[in-house]
């Protein structure tokens, strides 16, 4: 695929997750030209990121770091966030894109209602054939193991701050709550994925 036939591929076929600091991103799967399948990929524009890192270069030249650093080389460690910090992938390596069956459709997403407790969302997806799993994650949402023989697309409904306990029952969690509940099952828990960002000017 040319960038243009990416770009057109993401634009046709995945409704994007906005962003009002670094964009829209969509969330795919891509095959590398060497054959290598990466299953969680976020496309970006690279504008708005790129003005980002210039205000903050910026900020801390002058001395107004949002952020005080208390090796007092904040302008160092800001540079060297945005310039190996992340996992990326080049557009150029990327041979075509296909779509995630690890994204939960925007829809689905939308239907997730915050945190459970400091620091993590639990909750459950009812499928479309009526089982019911447990989710959980810390502060990604955009991409998530999924149980074996199911996709994203299989998921129906969220149920929220909820999980599975160890006798396979599905329970409340209480919101907040301070200790994680005696049958809680962390193996039972489909967790968030790692995932590579990719930005194509254009998108």
């Amino acid at each position: 695929m040319t960038p243009e036939e990416k770009i057109k591929f993401l634009k046709d076929n995945i409704e994007p997750l906005s962003d009002l600091i670094y964009g829209n991103g969509y969330r795919a799967s891509a095959y590398l030209t060497d054959g290598t399948y990466i299953p969680c990929v976020r496309f970006r524009n690279p504008e708005l990121k790129t003005k980002m890192a210039i205000k903050r270069f910026n900020e801390e030249k002058k001395g107004k770091s949002i952020s005080k650093s208390n090796s007092g080389n904040g302008y160092y460690e800001i540079i060297e966030l945005f310039v190996t910090g992340g996992n990326s992938l080049n557009e150029y390596d990327i041979d075509r894109i296909e779509i995630s069956p690890f994204a939960f459709p925007k829809n689905i997403l939308e239907q997730i209602q915050g945190e459970t407790t400091m620091s993590w969302t639990g909750f459950c997806a009812k499928m479309k054939d009526g089982k019911i799993f447990g989710f959980g994650s810390k502060f990604l949402f955009d991409f998530f193991q999924m149980p074996y023989g199911y996709e994203s697309t299989d998921i129906k409904e969220i149920i929220n701050h909820s999980y599975i306990s160890k006798t396979g029952e599905l329970k409340e969690h209480k919101v907040p709550f301070f200790d994680w509940p005696t049958d809680y099952d962390e193996k039972a828990v489909y967790r968030e994925r790692p995932f590579f960002d990719c930005y194509i000017k254009g998108l």
